[in-house]
C-alpha cells in the first residue's frame, strides 16, 4: 500500500481518481498544483466543475467506464477557475479491481507543441531586428540634419509657417524615438541571472505604475506568500512587468479598471524542447486586466516585432518582453477575451544551492 502511495505521489503529471458519480476521490501532488488547491479541498467535488475541457467528454467517459476500456483525448484545451487553459492530452482508464472507478491523467502539451513554432518566430524576429537596426543607423543621421534645418528655418518664419516646421521637428523626433527602441531591442544584454524574490519585483513595478501611467487603475495583489525564489535578472524582469502593466493601463483608457497580479506555484509546468530536453518552470505570474481584450486579428502574432493593437504603437514592447523571458529560459503566453486578458509568465526556480545567497 505504501508503495502504491509512493507511485501515486511520484507521477509527474496531474492525476485524479474519479468515482462512479464523476466525483474526485483522490488527487496526486501534481494535480494539486494544476488545480492550485489541496486534496482536501477537491475531494468529493465533481471533476468537471473543477476541470474545464474544450470537448464533450461526459458520454465518452461513461462508455469507457461501462466497457472497461481506456479513453485517450489529444490536443484539447484544459483549464480551471484559477488559471488559463493549456493544450493537453488526456488519458482516462479503469482502475483495476475497483469497478466504476476511473483514473484521469492530464499531460500539458502547450509548450511541447509550440516550441518549434517559437524557435521559427524567434529566428524570424532576429532577422527582422537585424535589418531594422541597420536601417535605424542609416536613418538617424539624415533625420538629425532634417531636424536641424527645420529649426534654423523656423527662426525667420511667420507664426503660420512655424506650424509646418514644428510638425517636421515633432515627427522627426518621434521617428528617432522609434529607432532608438529598435536599437534597444537588438542591444539588450544577456540577463544577469541570480536568485530573486519575484514579489519584490512585482511590488516595485506596482508602485511605479500607480505613480505614473497606471494612476487611474486599481492594481490588486494576489500573491502566494510561499513562492520560492525565481532565477532571473531583477532589472529585466521589472522591465517586463512594467511593460505588461502599461499595456493593460493603456487598454483601459481614461475610464480605468482593475489589474490583478496573481502568483502561484505549478509543479507540472515544464518547458520541453524539440530535442526532448527540458526543464521545470514552476513559478507563475499572471497579469490580469478587465479591459477590452486583444484584437482578434493580432492575437496569434502579438509577440512578433512590429505587431501592435494601438494606433501609433511601435509593436516592440511585447516583442521585447518575449525576448527577455526567452533569454531567461522561461515562457510567456496570453489568453484574451473582452473583459479578461491574462498574460502569464512561467519562470524557473532558483537552484537550491544558490537560493540562500
Amino acid at each position: 500500500m505504501n508503495s502504491d502511495k509512493s507511485i501515486w505521489a511520484s507521477l509527474p503529471v496531474p492525476a485524479f481518481l474519479i468515482d462512479t458519480d464523476d466525483r474526485i476521490t483522490d488527487v496526486n501532488s501534481a494535480g494539486e498544483g494544476f488545480l492550485n488547491a489541496s486534496a482536501r479541498q477537491v475531494e468529493g467535488q465533481p471533476v468537471w466543475d473543477l476541470i474545464a475541457v474544450d470537448a464533450p467528454l461526459e458520454e465518452a467517459l461513461q462508455r469507457a467506464r461501462a466497457n472497461g476500456t481506456p479513453l485517450f483525448v489529444n490536443d484539447v484545451d484544459v483549464g480551471t477557475g484559477n488559471r488559463a487553459p493549456l493544450q493537453c492530452a488526456l488519458q482516462i482508464a479503469p482502475l483495476v479491481n475497483h469497478p466504476g472507478m476511473m483514473i484521469l491523467m492530464i499531460s500539458p502539451r502547450e509548450l511541447a507543441g509550440r516550441m518549434t513554432q517559437s524557435h521559427s518566430v524567434k529566428s524570424a524576429a532576429q532577422s527582422a531586428i537585424g535589418m531594422a537596426e541597420m536601417l535605424a543607423h542609416e536613418i538617424k543621421n539624415p533625420l538629425a540634419g532634417i531636424t536641424g534645418a527645420a529649426q534654423l528655418l523656423s527662426m525667420n518664419l511667420s507664426q503660420e509657417d512655424l506650424e509646418l516646421t514644428d510638425l517636421i521637428v515633432t515627427e522627426s523626433r518621434r521617428i528617432v524615438k522609434l529607432l532608438e527602441q529598435v536599437e534597444q531591442f537588438g542591444n539588450l544584454s544577456a540577463p544577469d541571472l541570480k536568485p530573486v524574490n519575484i514579489h519584490d519585483v512585482l511590488d516595485r513595478a506596482r508602485r511605479s505604475a500607480l505613480l505614473g501611467f497606471g494612476a487611474h487603475m486599481r492594481i490588486i495583489e494576489d500573491y502566494d506568500p510561499s513562492l520560492p525564489l525565481a532565477y532571473g535578472d531583477p532589472d529585466q524582469l521589472l522591465q517586463v512587468v512594467l511593460n505588461l502593466l502599461k499595456n493593460a493601463s493603456e487598454a483601459a483608457g481614461d475610464i480605468g479598471g482593475d489589474i490583478r497580479i496573481h502568483t502561484y506555484f505549478e509543479h507540472s509546468f515544464r518547458l520541453r524542447r524539440s530535442d526532448g530536453s527540458g526543464h521545470s518552470l514552476p513559478l507563475q505570474v499572471e497579469i490580469i486586466d478587465d479591459g477590452p481584450g486583444l484584437p482578434d486579428d493580432i492575437k496569434a502574432d502579438i509577440f512578433d516585432p512590429f505587431v501592435s493593437g494601438r494606433e501609433n504603437g511601435t509593436g516592440l514592447g511585447l516583442a521585447l518582453v518575449s525576448k527577455i523571458i526567452s533569454d531567461h529560459d522561461g515562457w510567456i503566453s496570453v489568453t484574451s477575451v473582452p473583459g479578461r486578458t491574462v498574460f502569464r509568465l512561467s519562470l524557473p526556480r532558483a537552484p537550491r544551492d544558490t537560493s540562500a545567497e
